[in-house]
């Protein structure tokens, strides 16, 4: 079995989330996002703490296709400190790790 993982980033605003999400699953580096939000985010930036409405994208993509959804993340995201964390996913439904798993890779849609 094709190993799993959940993709967590934080974006700024929807129109950012969107933009995201949509590139990664039309260049077939993530088979699903899902756009949560608003969500509040308190964090350290710059010495300082920073209390923010952002929008959290959930992504499933496989374990060899990360490094090239990172890749894309950076390249679109605006922030100068993405947070990019891929989660391992245990188990699960094995037809949907199946679909996941058929869905990144192969020809890329340039489109976005």
């Amino acid at each position: 079995m094709t190993p799993v993982v959940v993709v967590l980033c934080t974006c700024p605003d929807e129109a950012t989330a969107k933009r995201i999400a949509g590139a990664l699953v039309a260049r077939r580096r993530a088979a699903c996002v899902n756009l949560v939000g608003p969500v509040r985010s308190v964090f350290v930036w710059e010495g300082e703490v920073c209390d923010e409405s952002e929008m959290l994208l959930i992504a499933k993509t496989t374990e060899e296709g990360y490094p090239a959804l990172e890749e894309i993340v950076h390249e679109l995201h605006p922030y100068d400190v993405p947070e990019v964390i891929a989660v391992p996913v245990a188990a699960g439904s094995r037809p949907y790790l199946d679909w996941v798993a058929g869905s990144v890779g192969g020809s890329v849609t340039e489109t976005e």
